[in-house]
């Protein structure tokens, strides 16, 4: 195993967040789906010069973005986006793509559930062919109930890779397994055929090693099933506006170069911008959490 993190929880550029990044120990990254801002030619030398490897990428479904709405041309649409970030981390030698199948903050279903599954196993088909050509593989990731209505556990994920193909895998987030698993340990063991990658924050969804959740238990038992992916931090930390905040300073009082969409992408998963410092903290945190339990 070895660490990675994604690089969207954070408003920055890009040659911020590698910096950060590989003085923390992190040796792989999980690009942002934003194929429009990444350019492949311009990434890959400086992930090169910091010694940091694109191991993969996430989906960003937001904008209306869904591989199971009723809409044929919002479907399509979002088939293609999945489609770019494929080519994106294919270009830059990755080797897996997180997807969200519907948008991320949309808990009311559009469909009924026969339709939704067809328009689910027909979009992610057509993208794990796509993916195909560039030795990638498509994981299904669920997220928990309040950000999204369709596929929220392992088991679901995992029966939707099935319904897709062999070549489909899933990729699980111990933050909404503590949510909605009734034992992670087991939807990890459960899993473990088609685990392609481990998304990792705490109960609070903070850094790893600050809250509840086992660590220790959960890297020997990634261990235990032989999973050699990486444990990519993606912490989405809340910002504490009350006299109770433990962490003053947490806030960026002058983000700048934000767009409307992200912010409002951050803010839907209950973060906010976090200053410099404060980010910083929890990506030290986390290293000094999982290096010593994977090194």
């Amino acid at each position: 195993m070895e660490l990675a993190i994604h690089t969207w929880m954070r408003s920055e550029p890009l040659e911020q967040a590698v910096r950060r990044a590989a003085a923390a120990g992190v040796t792989a990254l999980e690009i942002a789906g934003e194929p429009e801002r990444h350019i492949p030619k311009e990434v890959a030398p400086m992930l090169r010069s910091a010694g940091i490897r694109c191991f993969g990428g996430v989906t960003l479904m937001m904008e209306g973005r869904s591989l199971i709405t009723p809409d044929s041309a919002r479907r399509a649409a979002s088939i293609q986006y999945v489609k770019d970030c494929v080519s994106l981390v294919g270009d830059l030698g990755g080797e897996e793509l997180s997807v969200v199948p519907g948008t991320v903050g949309q808990v009311v279903a559009e469909g009924r559930p026969e339709d939704e599954w067809r328009w689910a196993v027909e979009s992610v088909a057509e993208c794990v062919e796509h993916a195909k050509s560039y030795g990638l593989t498509i994981a299904i990731e669920p997220i928990n109930r309040f950000e999204t209505h369709f596929i929220n556990r392992a088991d679901q994920a995992l029966a939707l890779a099935e319904a897709v193909g062999p070549d489909c895998g899933v990729c699980l987030d111990l933050f909404h397994m503590n949510i909605e698993e009734d034992d992670v340990l087991s939807a990890l063991r459960r899993a473990a055929p088609r685990l392609a990658d481990v998304h990792v924050a705490d109960n609070n969804r903070m850094a790893p090693g600050m809250g509840t959740l086992d660590w220790a238990s959960i890297v020997q038992t990634l261990r235990d099933i032989k999973y050699d992916g990486p444990l990519s931090i993606e912490f989405c930390a809340p910002v504490d506006r009350t006299p109770a905040n433990p962490y003053p300073g947490s806030l960026d009082e002058n983000p700048e170069g934000i767009s409307d969409e992200d912010r409002k992408f951050i803010e839907d998963h209950g973060s906010n911008l976090l200053s410099e410092s404060f980010y910083a903290q929890l990506v030290t945190k986390s290293a000094e959490t999982l290096l010593p339990l994977i090194g």
